[in-house]
């Protein structure tokens, strides 16, 4: 059974930094990828950054430039952090994860994150 657990979220200012982890049950490199998502109230949920089993990320043009993957195989453990922040992007953050090469498999319970204006 692979569990996700997210920590790191709160609440911020506008311009403030927060840096979410994602902790996984087992190895990362059991994973083809992992992920964030986010979901804001009244929205759909939306994909904001990747990372490859090779180490390759992408990112929601939404995010580029702000938020940075990154990841410690030791501690099974990707980050996401986020620099910037910006009251848009309040959301309820999610990692998933795949052994697949298309649809994610894990997820994780959520983590809050809060921008204030």
């Amino acid at each position: 059974q692979v569990q996700l657990v997210e920590s790191g979220g709160g609440l911020v200012q506008a311009g403030g930094s927060l840096r979410l982890s994602c902790a996984a049950s087992g190895s990362i490199f059991s994973f083809t990828k992992m992920g964030w998502y986010r979901q804001a109230p009244g929205k759909d949920r939306e994909l904001v950054a990747v990372i490859t089993i090779s180490g390759g990320t992408n990112y929601a043009d939404f995010v580029k430039g702000r938020f940075t993957l990154s990841r410690d195989s030791a501690r099974n453990t990707v980050y996401l952090q986020m620099n910037s922040l910006k009251p848009e992007d309040t959301a309820v953050y999610y990692c998933a994860a795949t052994r697949s090469f298309s649809s994610w498999n894990y997820w994780g319970q959520g983590t809050q994150v809060t921008v204030s204006s």
